[in-house]
């Protein structure tokens, strides 16, 4: 929290550093685009460039925005005085109210407000849940994993078929035990369900979690400090199709959108267990296939040319897609057995290291 407000002091002095010199006020905001964002060959990260652009006091184009980032900012200021959290759906709330003597809003949508988080986010190098900004709870864990949350001991063995729910702010949670030797990421809470009642996590001795489609920020945060301070393996299951596959991505190196905190948020030594293309010919799923759309085919075009997809092992399952047309679901291998999951494919790509990285 000291170097949240540190930095929120930071930004406020320099303002009025500004004003005082006469100067036109400013902040320098990191350009979140495409175009700004690098795969770096070191760290094997998506991170942002160096491009960036100053949003101004006195310009037509930047007022409005220039005042809801200090809006923002003061408001987060005052959430770590009184050292509360709320959510950024309850911040855009708390401040949308109509300006003094004006009938402008500060903020017209949530839209609004989620865009001028992040640019405070990236313009102090800072994750928002330091700043006491959380979004909604997605992601559950079950697993031989024991965590104190707020004074509270939690055992993530004993919590019956939901599992724990991974809420948006993991900071100050404490991995008081962990006994298992990897983490078992799945996309869909379906099949983290039909592993959790199959007790999978006990019988391969892992920390089982579902990031219930694209993964939440609290989420991936868990994943990267299970792994890094615990060394553990994390495998990534999805389904077989490029939206799919490119949720495993995002785990692994972080997301465009995010590239500024993928240091923070992202797994590197994360791997992915399937599904692939060609595991529907190898495990008999022919018959439990979907069409590939235009859409899957034009994601998984667009996919062939971005660097951290240019592995081979990569491009043959991207092309595979895009010559055959199709797509499979984690839960196509039910077609085999609802216990075929369990049972035969995940131990059998674990005990063979059948990986694609």
């Amino acid at each position: 929290m000291k170097e949240a407000e540190k930095k929120l002091g930071g930004l406020g002095e320099k303002i009025l550093k500004d004003v005082d010199k006469g100067v036109n006020p400013n902040i320098d905001i990191p350009i979140r685009a495409l175009s700004n964002v690098i795969h770096d060959p070191k760290t094997g990260m998506l991170t942002l460039g160096e491009k960036s652009a100053k949003r101004f006091f006195f310009h037509t184009a930047h007022a409005k925005k220039f005042m809801q980032t200090l809006v923002m900012a003061s408001f987060c200021n005052e959430l770590l005085k009184e050292n509360i959290h709320t959510s950024i759906r309850d911040a855009y709330y708390a401040l949308k109210r109509t300006l003094p003597n004006s009938d402008e809003n500060i903020f017209e949508t949530q839209v609004e407000s989620n865009s001028i988080i992040v640019d405070l986010e990236v313009a102090l190098n800072i994750l928002r849940e330091q700043l006491h900004l959380a979004a909604d709870v997605r992601g559950k864990v079950a697993g031989k994993l024991v965590i104190v949350d707020r004074g509270d001991t939690i055992d993530c063995s004993k919590m019956g078929s939901g599992g724990w729910g991974v809420p948006s702010v993991v900071e100050d949670i404490k991995l008081k035990k962990v006994d298992a030797d990897f983490v078992l990421v799945v996309e869909k809470n379906a099949v983290y369900e039909r592993l959790n009642e199959d007790r999978f996590w006990q019988k391969h001795k892992s920390i089982l979690v579902t990031s219930q489609g694209q993964a939440a920020r609290g989420v991936r945060r868990l994943i990267q400090r299970l792994s890094l301070e615990h060394n553990l393996p994390v495998y990534v299951l999805t389904d077989a199709n490029s939206w799919g596959w490119y949720i495993y991505s995002v785990i692994k190196y972080g997301s465009i959108t995010l590239a500024h905190i993928s240091d923070r948020l992202g797994t590197i030594n994360a791997k992915f267990i399937g599904m692939t293309i060609s595991d529907i010919e190898r495990f008999g799923l022919q018959k439990f296939t979907e069409r590939a759309t235009e859409v899957d085919i034009k994601r998984a075009q667009e996919m062939l040319k971005y660097e951290w997809f240019k592995h081979p092992a990569w491009q043959k399952e991207l092309k595979l897609l895009i010559q055959k047309k199709i797509k499979a679901e984690i839960e196509a291998l039910s077609g085999r057995g609802l216990r075929f999951i369990t049972e035969e494919y995940l131990p059998t790509k674990i005990k063979n290291q059948e990986f694609l990285p």
